[in-house]
């Protein structure tokens, strides 16, 4: 009897255990359908017409995609750079090289970025570009966050002990 209750609680537990990690997974957070606005990076008190967010939506379109390459480059670069830090005697001139390579990457990103947002700028009314300064100096146009991998190149720095 004692041998069937503890088989029988351990059965019970583990399918609490896998339906738990079920639930927990989630939908996610891809980059699907209804993820992001009819004109996204736009705000959305702009009162876009169907046209506006169909240019909109183009312009940003084709961003991405022009932006992709530069995405995967400036991430491999920064593996590059990851893998000259950690080695046991890094090379400070390969270092250098390959942060300013990452910096113009950046750079050009961020000039793209611009350009969306001065492109995005042209498609909408005087009175919808009135409505703008109302949204502060913020992010502006485009993608949210920036570009490349979230944390910065290069080992931790500072006092005190890294946990």
């Amino acid at each position: 009897m004692k041998k069937t209750t503890i088989v029988g609680l351990g059965l019970i537990l583990g399918l609490a255990l896998v339906a738990t990690v079920a639930f927990a997974w989630g939908p996610g957070f891809g980059f699907g359908p209804g993820f992001r606005g009819p004109a996204y990076g736009v705000p959305p008190i702009l009162n876009l017409t169907d046209a506006q967010s169909a240019q909109i939506r183009a312009l940003r379109d084709s961003f991405l995609k022009e932006i992709e390459p530069l995405q995967k480059e400036l991430y491999a670069k920064g593996q590059e750079l990851r893998t000259l830090w950690s080695s046991p005697n890094p090379d400070q001139a390969a270092i250098a090289a390959k942060q300013k390579e990452i910096f113009n990457l950046q750079s050009s990103l961020q000039e793209k970025a611009t350009n969306l947002g001065l492109e995005i700028r042209k498609v909408l009314t005087p009175e919808q570009l009135a409505q703008l300064p109302a949204f502060g100096t913020g992010r502006g146009f485009g993608p949210p966050k920036g570009f490349g991998p979230p944390a910065g190149f290069g080992p931790p720095v500072g006092f005190g002990p890294r946990w």
